[in-house]
């Protein structure tokens, strides 16, 4: 695999733990003979207590030290428990020590989580760190066609409307199982109700669903796409530097955030590396004086309403 450890982290429902599973089974397939141990964090931390009540903490070193890949899901529940975390700490180094490969999955970065180690959170950095993007529109279009696709297979007379799935894809945005979920729920009213999937029917069968999908813009998807647009790194638009180049996309982040999100600016500036509300104040500011001046500028920020409301 060539990274070790790879570090996955992304929010809920992106796919973490299907990636896992994808990656353990491509590594069996590769090494039929090596041993693979996966499990979330909550078990690895109950299966310690456990050999510590048992007085069996040799076999439980045994266990996780003989395997060729350790995979460890939400590693995120360990954060504050001081004993698991120890024995987590020298796990992971005897692997690593022997050239076993780790693969963790986390909701958020290694420096981001509260109440982890600083020791551990250095051990987790030095592999390779992928983040876990939310799924584009052309994404959840296939996941829903391959998923009719299934359903068809099954029960050849469902019918769906033209643009059922296209709407879908656009409205349910943040989460692929409840995605999947409002599929799954239609192709039950329709086998029920013997009648076909209409646009109609989606908005009528699915309108709880679709009332807490609404897309709620938040600071993290701002910063996201701002760096993305002006091709910056995300750090860099945390961190301190005043280049040019990387101050005027922060500050259209800072405008962005307080005209598209209800955090206040002290809740802003802490989203932007620890920034004082006055140095959000000043930016959301520049970035109104230019939008009166400034062609350019009012066709980005138009730019950047349009990707992120979408």
């Amino acid at each position: 695999m060539g990274f070790n450890p790879l570090f996955l982290y992304g929010g809920v429902g992106l796919g973490k733990t299907h990636l896992m599973h994808a990656i353990a089974h491509d590594y069996q397939a590769r090494h039929p003979s090596a041993q693979v141990l996966y499990l979330s964090a909550e078990q690895f931390m109950y299966r310690f207590v456990q050999a510590l009540r048992e007085s069996s903490i040799m076999d439980f070193k045994s266990m996780f030290r003989n395997v060729n890949m350790l995979m460890v899901d939400d590693v995120q529940f360990i954060a504050g428990k001081d004993s698991t975390q120890e024995e987590f700490f020298h796990t992971f180094n005897a692997l690593v020590d022997q050239g076993k490969q780790i693969v963790i999955s986390a909701d958020r970065a290694p420096a981001e989580i509260k109440g982890l180690e600083e020791r551990i959170k250095s051990r987790l950095s030095c592999g390779l760190i992928v983040d876990l993007h939310p799924t584009t529109y052309e994404l959840r279009l296939g996941i829903l066609q391959s998923k009719t696709q299934g359903f068809r297979a099954q029960q050849p007379d469902l019918e769906i409307g033209a643009g059922v799935l296209e709407f879908l894809a656009h409205r349910i945005t943040t989460n692929v199982r409840v995605l999947e979920g409002a599929l799954q729920r239609l192709f039950a009213h329709a086998s029920l109700l013997r009648r076909e999937i209409t646009l109609e029917v989606a908005q009528e069968c699915l309108a709880d669903i679709l009332r807490t999908n609404d897309r709620k813009i938040n600071i993290d998807d701002i910063q996201r796409k701002v760096a993305e647009h002006y091709n910056i790194r995300l750090a860099d638009m945390m961190g301190p530097k005043r280049a040019r180049n990387v101050a005027r996309p922060r500050q259209i982040a800072m405008y962005l955030s307080k005209q598209l999100t209800s955090r206040s600016l002290p809740e802003i500036g802490r989203r932007f590396g620890g920034r004082d509300h006055t140095t959000i104040m000043h930016g959301v500011r520049k970035i109104e004086e230019l939008l009166v001046e400034d062609s350019a500028m009012v066709e980005d920020i138009a730019v950047l309403k349009r990707m992120l409301e979408a």
